[in-house]
């Protein structure tokens, strides 16, 4: 019907027969709001440590599987000690003959029958004998190879008659301590620069980063929050992108080393002036809205916004202030400097009723 009109109609905002057209019109006011902002993210344990032989031999015994919780110091493997026993009871021997010589040798030496060279011989003999049988009790002990820390064992390659040794390119297995949790995600250097900025440096924006949550793969969201712990000093040239790690208490061991997940933070907004999305009209990356005057004809007027978003508001930054009237509902329709007639919104939600109504009565 509006179509049918002519073009100085068109111009005015009128219908045929000079009726100004009705359209809903807010007056903008400010409110708090609390937004999210998302990222992806890796789940990693706070130590992941590669379990290596520091010996070779065949594995006699497996005493833990893949997935087993441990303690520190609780035995993982038996690598064959035979050959290693052996060698500790040949250096023992070895080590008490030294002993016995340099005894011997001393008692000569202070009853100035040889002289030092012979001493010192004695003692270098007795020293290399004692090294060398430390060294064999050692290599004998690293034949049980315990875990050095809490946590839970991944997987294991590597079986009872494997033959195993230092230049093995796979660990024996790793042990994830995962009591705490360490998840990255990156954030574009131009959000971490704004948060710089408003917090007066790097440090002061860690320091006031609000806690964190994270939403699992099967899309739950984790009990337990995090902190925000670590910001990496070196930006990603490929993404243009931050690596930031928050830190998350896992007491019932629900987070595992190697998941992903989504970190999602929080944005506390004061006194923030909202707009609704349907009333924007976007040209080139930048929104615009319909501003009411006075005498309610309309301007075509470029409002700035800010990237958090709700999903159906935006957040006005610049070019709206306290108090300004928008259109917001069939702003595709308008036209700068078109003169309307302010409704409600609620009244523009009850004349669509009616008119569903009327339709509705009219079938």
């Amino acid at each position: 019907m509006y179509s049918c009109g002519n073009k100085e109609q068109q111009r005015q905002g009128m219908r045929p027969g000079g009726q100004v057209v009705e359209c809903a019109v807010r007056t903008l006011d400010t409110t708090d709001i609390q937004l999210e902002k998302t990222y992806p993210a890796t789940i990693q344990g706070k130590q992941d440590i590669e379990i290596r032989p520091k010996i070779s031999g065949f594995i006699t015994k497996l005493c833990v599987d893949e997935g087993y919780v441990v303690k520190k110091g609780q035995l993982l493997f038996v690598i064959d000690d035979v050959q290693y026993k052996e060698a500790v009871n040949q250096a023992e021997a070895t080590e008490r003959t030294a002993s016995l010589t340099y005894k011997n040798k001393k008692q000569l030496y202070e009853e100035q029958v040889i002289g030092d060279y012979e001493l010192q011989t004695a003692e270098n003999s007795l020293t290399s004998a004692k090294a060398a049988l430390s060294t064999a009790k050692q290599n004998l002990d690293y034949c049980y190879i315990t875990s050095p820390s809490n946590g839970v064992v991944g997987s294991i390659p590597y079986r009872v008659g494997s033959l195993v040794s230092t230049s093995n390119a796979t660990a024996l297995t790793t042990v994830s301590n995962i009591d705490q949790m360490y998840v990255y995600f990156s954030m574009p250097e131009k959000q971490l620069l704004e948060m710089t900025r408003k917090a007066g440096s790097a440090e002061a924006a860690l320091k006031t980063f609000p806690s964190v949550k994270l939403r699992l793969a099967d899309g739950s969201v984790y009990s337990e929050e995090g902190k925000v712990s670590t910001i990496s000093g070196v930006i990603n040239q490929t993404t243009g992108a931050v690596t930031i790690r928050a830190d998350f208490d896992n007491p019932a061991r629900l987070l595992r080393s190697g998941g992903s997940g989504t970190i999602i933070i929080p944005y506390d907004l004061k006194n923030a002036i909202l707009i609704p999305q349907n009333s924007t009209v976007e040209v080139q990356n930048k929104q615009y809205v319909y501003v009411v005057d006075e005498s309610n004809k309309i301007h075509y007027t470029e409002a700035g916004i800010d990237d958090l978003n709700n999903g159906q508001d935006y957040i006005v930054t610049s070019g709206l202030k306290l108090g300004d009237r928008i259109v917001v509902q069939g702003v595709n329709s308008l036209k700068d400097g078109m003169e309307i007639k302010p409704i409600t919104e609620k009244e523009a939600a009850a004349k669509v009723k009616q008119a569903v109504h009327m339709g509705g009565g009219a079938q």
